[in-house]
């Protein structure tokens, strides 16, 4: 296998020759790159040919599953993702256009030993990347990127005979039965189905009327070029979209997915847009009572919730927080037997006997349908007011470019654990612990907090910051926050503030 090259550049000869990778597109749990000045498709080629070969070197029956989201470029992508693997030997089990929890799912369903999803999840167009995986529902954790990378970026791809090709049909038929089962709504039920026009278009609308939904459409039509916005239902654009729709329609409540459909946001029948750590413990208080005693994961981003609410601690459940990010939580939630895993991006990870353990938005939607069925006298903001109150930021995300945020990171660590030796303060109050799993989480004498973390998608570090006590106090800690950041001057604008 070639080398990747540096002198490779868009529209060259070698450009449609020889494999270009930006390096800084492995990443913790997944490769994203922009499409094409990150990487070409002689690249595609490549990362196939790797992935292969670690397929090999580990052991692993030479089979995959391959799907892809539905962006114009994809299937391109995907296409030269699979000849490298067929390349390396590989017999290779396309299914088509699909959401990552369908080529999750056909692992099981096809009884894959390993899946790749070409998707960029909930970035914009001009993105791409795969999110892969050998160990079902499991995908790729940083050693097994990085090990990825070096075989990569070091040509040490090796060809083998033995590649095939097989066009899979049924698969997203066979996922949405599963998602179904014998469940439908004894109340009746209006939801706004929100889409944005990506992938989940051609799952929801469906899933919802299948168990008795009666759907509201909100951009419901694929369309790759996103006419209204990128499907994030982190981002504030979209949640005030799905308000708007729930107040025009009277609907119970809204559900949007992202990009690839692994993530599911909520709005209420008020059209109060509530974050999705929020939601998490919605659903956490309702499974508290079904499976009494269980553990639930949550990232460090999340809500302090899950470890102080007495609905809660009333039912003897354990709070686990962890490392943010998909491959992170969906370990942890196996390795520690967790009934289900939380996070605030809106990914969340259902084990058995509810799911199987890897993030499915339309599997949380079909739960959150589930939950209210069983409190037939509840409305979502009922749910809502019923939790503890406290005052929380949106996920803010500040510039940092990729090849810096680490290292910058890692100052901005010290100068917060320093702080807190030192016996300073944030928001005027003392500074009860710095969490440093990932990141820093500085947890104050009231149980108030503020998190900075790197990024593992963007070039970006995460800011998020939570009060109990109130909206100016969550400020404050901001505030303090972004005041240490700001010593650093690689550090640019956030994308959104409060």
């Amino acid at each position: 296998m070639t080398k990747p090259a540096a002198t490779v550049t868009p529209n060259t000869w070698n450009f449609l020759r020889d494999p270009m990778i930006a390096p800084t597109g492995f990443r913790e749990y997944d490769a994203r790159w922009k499409y094409p000045d990150e990487i070409n498709l002689p690249g595609m080629t490549a990362l196939g040919l790797g992935l292969g070969t670690q397929m090999h070197r580990r052991g692993i029956r030479p089979e995959i599953a391959v799907g892809n989201d539905y962006r114009d470029y994809s299937l391109s992508i995907k296409n030269a993702l699979m000849l490298g693997l067929m390349q390396a030997g590989i017999a290779v089990r396309d299914i088509g256009p699909a959401v990552s929890p369908m080529a999750y799912f056909s692992q099981f369903h096809l009884d894959a030993p390993a899946v790749a999803m070409v998707t960029a999840s909930h970035n914009p167009n001009g993105w791409t990347g795969v999110k892969m995986g050998f160990e079902r529902p499991l995908t790729h954790g940083p050693d097994e990127m990085a090990e990825l990378r070096d075989i990569v970026l070091n040509g040490l791809g090796q060809t083998r005979p033995g590649g095939v090709y097989e066009f899979v049909d049924g698969v997203r038929e066979a996922y949405l039965d599963d998602l179904v089962g014998d469940f439908k709504m004894s109340r009746p039920l209006k939801v706004v189905c929100a889409t944005g026009n990506g992938t989940a278009s051609a799952f929801a609308p469906e899933l919802f009327e299948r168990i008795g939904v009666q759907v509201v459409p909100s951009h419901n039509e694929l369309d790759y070029t996103f006419p209204h916005y990128n499907p994030n239902p982190e981002a504030m654009e979209m949640l005030h979209d799905m308000a708007d729709s729930v107040r025009a329609s009277g609907a119970d409540f809204a559900l949007g997915f992202d990009g690839d459909g692994d993530r599911c946001g909520v709005v209420d029948d008020e059209g109060e847009e509530i974050f999705a750590d929020k939601v998490g413990v919605i659903m956490a208080r309702d499974l508290a009572r079904i499976y009494p005693g269980s553990t639930f994961v949550a990232d460090v981003k999340s809500t302090g919730l899950f470890a102080s609410d007495p609905e809660l601690l009333k039912y003897d459940i354990k709070a686990d927080y962890w490392k943010t990010g998909h491959s992170h939580m969906k370990r942890r939630v196996k390795d520690i037997g967790a009934l289900a895993g939380f996070e605030k991006s809106g990914h969340y990870f259902l084990a058995e006997p509810i799911g199987r353990g890897y993030d499915c938005g339309l599997r949380v939607a079909v739960e959150i349908c589930k939950l209210m069925d069983r409190n037939p006298d509840k409305s979502m903001s009922d749910l809502r007011k019923a939790l503890p109150q406290t005052f929380a930021t949106p996920t803010m995300s500040p510039w940092c470019a990729d090849t810096e945020k680490y290292d910058v990171l890692d100052r901005l660590v010290a100068k917060l654990v320093k702080r807190a030796e030192d016996g300073g303060t944030i928001a005027g109050r003392a500074i009860k612990q710095v969490v440093t799993v990932n990141g820093a989480r500085v947890i104050l004498d009231n149980g108030a907090w503020g998190l900075v973390r790197a990024s593992s998608n963007t070039p970006n570090l995460v800011v998020v910051c939570e009060s109990p006590q109130s909206d100016a106090e969550m400020r404050a800690i901001f505030a303090d926050i972004d005041a240490v950041i700001r010593t650093e001057p690689s550090v640019g604008d956030y994308d959104q503030t409060i």
